[in-house]
């Protein structure tokens, strides 16, 4: 049988999904290896956990191998000093805390979180930590929270004192810890999986959990929620199977005469749409990286930072991709103007994304404000016909992004790209200027991401004359 110690991580993935919790003990095997962007995501906290131990300077670091750390940890905890995951077991089970700080004959726990604020599975976490320390027959006096301080602007070197905000929590921490822990490794002691899950298919990772499902199933359900848990939970696990009487909204009903009888079509609204937009018509897309720890002076924690546009226009196709490791944004200014003209409609795909890149521009870089603020009232929405449900097709599936939206209007999807998500544009993108990384594998990320950002500008032309089409049949 596998072990069964239940560490911190693994409490929390069991607080989300039962059965994933006990595949990790008895069917690794079955589940997918973390995205690159989840890697990415793990990579900045790690950056950001590294970074709170300056404010530490005395700090002592465990080893990392699981054995040594508590043996170690033991010596250390006599010494007084802060320590750096702090690992203690004690019953099946086994926590190592961020910062672990002397508080008498007591200690603190710190941890520390690559987030802007708290958050409820903070509480859950702290409480895991707490829970065991307490178990292992350590004092905790206080809990608290580190994470990054949205106001904080980079001006020079970054000052951890002023990266960070510490909030105590040791009043909100979870109460059911023990509850949850018992559950767990009672679960765990069993060679056959539960049979509860998450009952959030669009949220697991696991395939083989949810492969049953039909095509159009109830979880595409436009902002379904509780009504496709219902249904589901009542046997109902395909859209054209909802009883008559089922209580839909106006765009669910869409969606569901969609999947029975084919695309919604209504054709005043598209024209309405079609109509505000005024020649020549400038595609746009903008492709963005984040970090926690902002890179370039005036910057903010987790700040867009534009690095490429792809831009689309009558028979002119345009571009910019950002290349080395310095800012970017200015560069990305000076060409964007060189290729915008001076009027015409500028389609983006979500605007909210885009215009809010320009302001920020504009506000960094303020000798552009003006021209930024003109091009800001030239911008329109692709998304709106396709938010308010005026084009829906049941390929769709629920949703109205363009990465639904593109195939299933004009047959030209995303499949067959190496980069297909913003996400992993974004990744590669840094991979390609900030990792180490071949030059010829650089060059190829390179052409990826001009394909993928092209095909987004390209894909919105692509749309919008599919829809002059449907308006004329």
């Amino acid at each position: 049988m596998a072990s069964r110690i239940l560490t911190k991580s693994n409490y929390m993935i069991g607080l989300s999904c039962l059965r994933r919790l006990w595949m990790l003990y008895y069917q690794k095997e079955k589940i997918p290896e973390y995205d690159a962007v989840t890697q990415y995501r793990f990579s900045q906290g790690h950056i950001v956990g590294n970074l709170a131990k300056e404010l530490f300077p005395s700090g002592i670091s465990c080893p990392e191998d699981f054995k040594e750390n508590i043996v170690k940890t033991k010596e250390l905890l006599k010494r007084k000093k802060p320590l750096f995951e702090a690992g203690l077991s004690a019953d099946d089970l086994y926590a190592r805390a961020d910062i672990l700080v002397p508080a008498g004959d007591k200690w603190d726990i710190i941890e520390v979180k690559a987030s802007t604020q708290v958050k409820e599975e903070h509480l859950d976490d702290v409480a895991f930590q707490k829970y065991v320390y307490e178990k292992a027959g350590l004092k905790i006096r206080k809990c608290f929270l580190l994470h990054i301080n949205k106001e904080f602007v980079k001006k020079g070197p970054i000052e951890p004192k002023m990266f960070f905000v510490q909030e105590e929590i040791t009043e909100d921490l979870a109460t059911d810890t023990e509850e949850n822990i018992k559950k767990m490794l009672e679960v765990l002691s069993h060679s056959k999986p539960p049979q509860d899950g998450c009952n959030l298919p669009k949220e697991c990772i696991i395939k083989e959990c949810w492969d049953f499902l039909p095509e159009h199933h109830v979880f595409h359900l436009y902002r379904g929620g509780k009504r496709s848990l219902e249904l589901y939970q009542n046997g109902i696990h395909a859209l054209a199977d909802i009883p008559a009487g089922f209580k839909l909204n106006e765009k669910q009903q869409i969606q569901l005469n969609a999947v029975k009888h084919g695309p919604h079509i209504h054709k005043e609204k598209i024209k309405e749409f079609l109509a505000q937009l005024e020649k020549p018509i400038y595609y746009l897309d903008f492709e963005t990286y984040s970090t926690a720890v902002p890179l370039f002076e005036g910057c903010k924690p987790y700040q867009n930072i534009p690095f490429q546009f792809a831009l689309s226009c009558d028979e002119r196709k345009e571009g910019f991709l950002a290349s080395g490791k310095e800012d970017p944004r200015l560069q990305f200014l000076i060409e964007l103007k060189k290729v915008l003209g001076t009027s015409g409609s500028i389609v983006v795909y979500n605007q909210g994304f885009e215009i809010n890149r320009l302001k920020e521009l504009g506000e960094n870089f303020p000798a552009y404000k003006r021209w930024v603020d003109e091009v800001i009232k030239r911008v329109v929405d692709l998304l709106v016909p396709f938010r308010e449900f005026a084009y829906y097709h049941a390929e769709q599936n629920g949703s109205a992004s363009i990465k639904k939206v593109l195939p299933a209007l004009t047959g030209k999807g995303y499949e067959e790209m190496e980069i297909a998500g913003g996400g992993d544009a974004s990744v590669s993108f840094l991979e390609a200027e900030f990792g180490d990384v071949a030059e010829d594998e650089r060059q190829k990320i390179r052409k990826d991401l001009e394909k993928y950002c092209a095909l987004d500008a390209q894909g919105m032309k692509m749309i919008v004359e599919r829809l002059k089409e449907i308006t004329k049949e």
